[in-house]
């Protein structure tokens, strides 16, 4: 389970002088914006983009973007809605502008606090499908994001069966990466930093690059997904530097920061592809048979991704509250 593909070699590909590193990664890599500002999709031209409340929550008390605050708190005045739907209303008005400038796809965040509620989160990814589709964008460009829980990755089984593709975060161990692939999630999304800030805290050490827990941790994920023909998709996410990004060149997806975009842009240094599904197989693997009482137990024995994912659901149900009650003031 721990092992890592010993045949994984670097891949240079040569590349004409005049592209940056970020022209570079995007030959290997699908590259997501970690952002829901517009003005810095623009500038970096992703393929997809990622939000969560926290995000949403920094995008919506800038004056730019009040247009659409107020269209949600029109919204919740003419329909007397509560503030958590006012909430969602608002994720997808973002979402629907953003699809005006990635071509591709946008992720949008259900409620944190359902996420131990598989009823619950599949009516939110329902009633977030539907009001894409009132806005005219066809479901093929909304993932929903569900938090990796037991009860998060039943939801997405069920709503990946009616054709409702799904992003599986607050991931951080391998438990929570197979039971997404065993329930046919479209994508996943491991947090390398998050799970190289426990290490360093834990082991009061710095990390390499190339021995960084976060990034070994998606290079398993990778490996196992790839050896056992796996069609979910891996995304890096919540990188703290460029260096761990540079480490996962060729991960299926990498979801980037603004601030890193920005540093990937500046440099013309070379990036050589890391992962790939040719050389990213491993043999030796053992598949695990994966049910809720095993899902259970392997997370229970990862202290880190089972603090991480306590800490990270409080989180974003803290910023969704913030949200709330800044859409309320206004109401």
């Amino acid at each position: 389970m721990n092992a890592i593909a010993t045949a994984e070699k670097s891949e240079v590909v040569p590349a004409p002088a005049e592209l940056n590193q970020l022209e570079q990664l995007k030959r290997y890599t699908r590259v997501v914006a970690d952002t829901g500002d517009f003005a810095q999709l623009k500038a970096y031209a992703p393929e997809d983009a990622t939000t969560n409340p926290t995000l949403i929550l920094k995008a919506a008390q800038k004056p730019r973007y009040q247009p659409l605050v107020e269209k949600a708190i029109r919204f919740g005045k003419n329909t007397s809605s509560p503030p958590e739907e006012i909430v969602r209303l608002l994720l997808v008005l973002f979402g629907v502008e953003i699809l005006k400038i990635v071509p591709g796809r946008v992720s949008t965040e259900t409620s944190a606090r359902k996420a131990f509620d598989a009823e619950a989160l599949v009516a939110e990814g329902r009633w977030f499908i539907e009001h894409y589709a009132k806005a005219g964008v066809p479901r093929e460009r909304v993932l929903i994001k569900l938090a990796t829980t037991w009860e998060g990755i039943q939801a997405a089984g069920a709503l990946q069966k009616e054709g409702i593709n799904c992003n599986m975060t607050l991931l951080f161990s391998m438990a929570q990466a197979i039971g997404a692939a065993e329930a046919g999630a479209k994508l996943i999304s491991p947090f390398v930093g998050r799970i190289l800030d426990w290490h360093k805290k834990a082991n009061q050490r710095d990390y390499t690059p190339a021995e960084d827990p976060g990034v070994q941790s998606v290079r398993e994920i990778y490996t196992y997904y790839k050896t056992f023909g796996y069609a979910t998709e891996v995304m890096g996410a919540s990188f703290r530097s460029k260096g761990e990004v540079l480490e996962l060149a060729g991960c299926d997806l990498l979801t980037i920061s603004p601030e890193l975009l920005a540093e990937l842009q500046e440099s013309t240094e070379p990036v050589p592809r890391q992962l790939s599904p040719e050389t990213c197989k491993d043999t030796k693997l053992s598949r695990v048979a994966m049910d809720q009482k095993t899902f259970r137990w392997m997370l229970n024995e990862d202290a880190m991704a089972t603090e991480k994912l306590a800490e990270g659901i409080r989180t974003f149900a803290a910023d969704a509250v913030k949200l709330e009650d800044y859409l309320a003031k206004k109401l």
